[in-house]
């Protein structure tokens, strides 16, 4: 599996354009409406808010046990 290594977002007319650069100098482009954009951008807040979540009680966790 690759490593991501940069992206680039562009509208071309209705649609947007999502090119993602790869380690190795590998590249790959996907077209997406906004319709598309949008259940993406909803689907990458909702897991990182649960991955917030997460780190929040790992730093709470470390906070209690390294505490007096």
């Amino acid at each position: 599996m690759a490593d991501l290594t940069g992206f680039e977002i562009a509208r071309r007319g209705q649609k947007y354009v999502i090119h993602f650069n790869m380690d190795e100098d590998s590249t790959v482009e996907i077209v997406a409406s906004y319709e598309q954009m949008d259940l993406i951008a909803e689907e990458i807040d909702r897991q990182l808010d649960r991955d917030s979540g997460e780190e929040l009680e790992i730093a709470g966790g470390h906070a209690q046990r390294g505490g007096p």
